[in-house]
């Protein structure tokens, strides 16, 4: 069955890293991008993903806000947050929320850990 994800990352190399390497494991999989936490929430209702991977620094409102709302509203929905930031209140902040903070830049590693986290 083919998964749905929505790359949510307001830098276009970081974007088309995460695409590409999702689409060379999984070719049948549905990508969508979205560059702001507002965009995402609103592709999130439209679209209903699987899987999400949120950068936490953009324009207007941060990741983690994004992802917030996004987890209230789609407990289900695997969602993993990409940041630099990986100090302590960071990770904590994301384990609270019921997801987990891989590191920046986005590396074929980092993009592991997010797919072994979709399969949960």
């Amino acid at each position: 069955m083919s998964k749905k994800v929505l790359v949510v990352d307001d830098s276009k190399i970081s974007r088309m890293f995460i695409r590409q390497h999702i689409s060379a494991k999984h070719p049948d999989w549905i990508l969508s991008e979205a560059t702001t936490g507002e965009e995402a929430i609103e592709m999130i209702d439209k679209e209903q993903p699987d899987y999400c991977t949120m950068d936490i620094n953009m324009p207007g409102m941060l990741g983690t806000e994004a992802a917030k709302i996004i987890l209230a509203k789609y407990p289900n929905l695997r969602l993993v947050i990409f940041s630099a930031n990986v100090q302590e209140t960071y990770q904590e902040e994301a384990r609270a929320m019921g997801t987990i903070l891989v590191s920046k830049p986005v590396t074929e590693a980092s993009i592991r850990q997010a797919l072994d986290y979709f399969a949960g």
